[in-house]
C-alpha cells in the first residue's frame, strides 16, 4: 500500500514571503506560518502553544505568494511534508523539515480594495476510474473495488 504524506495547516504568516529564483530560473517561495492552540490547564487558566512552520512553494504558486501574502495574513495551506539534510560551515549535518505546498487559500477579513483578489491555485483533478474499467496493465481491479451495490456488506 501507498503511504500518505498530507499536511493541512491554518494559521498566521510571521513574515512576509521570502522571494528566490534558483539557477535555472525557477521562483521559490519562503513562508514562516504559526498555528497556536490554546487550552486551560488544571488551574482554568488560559495556555497557547505557538508552533512554526516553514512552508515552501514552487513556480506558480511561488508567484502568487509573492503577489499577495503579507505577515499577518490567514491562510490555510494544503502540502507534504519533506526532511532535507545538509552540511554546515563547521562540517555537523543539519536537517530541515519543512512544508511543501501543493495549495493555499488566504482567510479572514478581505483587503481594503488596494490588491486584487487572490486566484485559488487549485489542485489539478485526476480522473476517477470507475468499476468496469481495467487497469492500465490490463489486470482487473480488485474485487473490493468491482463489487455491485447489492454485494456490499453494510
Amino acid at each position: 500500500m501507498a503511504g500518505i504524506n498530507k499536511v493541512i495547516l491554518v494559521g498566521h504568516l510571521g513574515m512576509d514571503p521570502e522571494v528566490r529564483t534558483t539557477e535555472s530560473g525557477v521562483k521559490v517561495t519562503r513562508l514562516r506560518l504559526a498555528t497556536t492552540e490554546a487550552y486551560k490547564d488544571k488551574s482554568g487558566e488560559r495556555k497557547e502553544i505557538t508552533e512554526w512552520h516553514t512552508v515552501i512553494c514552487w513556480r506558480n504558486l511561488a508567484d502568487i505568494a509573492e503577489k499577495y501574502l503579507l505577515k499577518g495574513k490567514l491562510i490555510y495551506v494544503e502540502g507534504k511534508l519533506r526532511t532535507r539534510s545538509w552540511e554546515d560551515n563547521a562540517g555537523a549535518k543539519r536537517y530541515a523539515t519543512e512544508v511543501v505546498a501543493d495549495n493555499f487559500i488566504m482567510l479572514g477579513a478581505k483587503s481594503d480594495g488596494s490588491i486584487a483578489p487572490m486566484p485559488t491555485a487549485e489542485p489539478v483533478a485526476t480522473p476517477v476510474q470507475t468499476t468496469t474499467e481495467k487497469v492500465e496493465n490490463g489486470n482487473e481491479l480488485p474485487p473490493f473495488l468491482t463489487q455491485e451495490e447489492d454485494d456490499l456488506p453494510f
